[in-house]
């Protein structure tokens, strides 16, 4: 009998349609795409110490080691030559996505869908072509966020399945985080260093921001741990910044310096809520700028709540909207605290409603499409039968 997180993956990838017998195989990328994920992708800190940790191990044990990023698609590859020139005849080549409903059951996509160490061995693999293969994936996670960056997997042919190989890159992909976490902690530090002296001399409130928009220094106010920054912020300016606000915001060395205009308090003046799409997305426009988010199924749930309710609902009220249950308001208040790290000043408080100067604008699907498809809400199933 399989085990539950084999047949759970078989089940997935049936209804995927994967086909058990191969079919054509994964479409690969170029190779400059795959060079640039390489370099520029969040993953380019942790490859060196994947290849110096795990390469020698795949080289003596004739098996590969492979990165990939959340989609599944094959950014490196080590190891013994002679498994690679057989990998290759599978599709198991840089470039090719190895996620579940592309290639079935296997470490990478399985790891990918789970979060979590997974090993595939032998007949466990869904494709029939892939059954004399042993696998073992771990997760690779930003060390700063915690949010899931990619895989790393050590394959091989059935006969060099090892116990300790899951345990192994376990520990890889933690040391991996753990070093780059370490450069980025040496990094912030001497954010800090530059930015204290010009922190010293700023009126009124003001903060140190990393590339990554976690915040190294604030003075006037504790300010958010992080920010989501634009990847249009160039050489800054004036902009609207998520949870911020209006903002004048300079380069330093190393980061950001963002002031506050504190006496432009409105933080926006039209946002849109857009549920046609594939992922539901907030759209904030001002006349300092604009900024979008890609909201999870909740959050996209909250709002649609706040924007039918114009005098805005109490957590009671808004735990009955999201949970059909009104005692849940502990939920709902961690729920909101979270968006609000966010969409900040636009969603007010005590009752929850739209900032003052701030409107929403929802955009629902078209005729034929589904409202938040994943989501039982009440809310949710109130506005749906609108769409008939």
């Amino acid at each position: 009998m399989p085990r539950p997180l084999i047949d759970a993956s078989w089940r997935r990838v049936a209804a995927a349609g994967v086909d058990p017998g191969g079919g054509g195989g994964p479409a690969v990328l170029s190779d400059a795409e795959i060079a640039r994920r390489v370099v520029t992708g969040p993953l380019a800190p942790m490859i060196p110490v994947l290849r110096e940790r795990l390469e020698p191990v795949a080289r003596a044990c004739g098996q590969l080691v492979v990165v990939t990023g959340t989609d599944g698609t094959v950014l490196w590859q080590g190891g013994a030559p002679e498994v690679r020139r057989r990998a290759d005849g599978l599709g198991f080549v840089p470039g090719a996505a190895w996620d579940e409903p592309t290639v079935g059951t296997n470490a990478i996509g399985t790891c990918l869908v789970l979060g979590t160490p997974v090993g595939v061995h032998g007949g466990e693999h869904f494709v029939d072509g892939h059954q004399q293969w042993t696998c073992a994936a771990a997760p690779l996670r930003d060390p700063v966020g915690g949010g899931l960056l990619g895989v790393v997997d050590l394959s091989g042919p059935a006969r060099t399945a090892h116990p300790g190989a899951l345990a192994l890159v376990s520990a890889v992909a933690a040391l991996a985080e753990h070093e780059v976490r370490a450069v980025h902690d040496r990094s912030l530090d001497q954010l800090r260093r530059v930015a204290g002296p010009l922190l010293a001399r700023v009126d009124g409130r003001a903060l140190v921001l990393a590339p990554d928009g976690l915040t190294a220094a604030a003075t006037g106010f504790a300010g958010p741990a992080r920010v989501a920054l634009p990847a249009d912020l160039d050489g800054g300016g004036r902009r609207v910044l998520p949870v911020l606000g209006p903002c004048r915001v300079e380069p330093l060395p190393g980061g950001w310096l963002v002031r506050l205009d504190d006496d432009d308090p409105a933080v926006a003046t039209h946002a849109v809520l857009d549920l046609a799409g594939d992922r539901p997305r907030l759209r904030v426009e001002a006349a300092t700028g604009s900024w979008t988010d890609v909201l999870g199924l909740r959050h996209a749930e909250i709002l649609l709540a706040v924007a039918r309710a114009p005098r805005g609902l109490t957590a009671a009220e808004l735990a009955g909207a999201l949970f059909d249950d009104p005692a849940r308001t502990v939920t709902v208040r961690a729920e909101v605290s979270r968006l609000r790290r966010t969409v900040g000043p636009l969603l007010a408080t005590r009752p929850y409603r739209l900032a003052d100067g701030v409107t929403l604008q929802v955009v629902l699907p078209p005729p034929g499409r589904v409202l938040l498809p994943g989501s039982v809400a009440p809310v949710v199933l109130a506005a749906r039968p609108r769409l008939g």
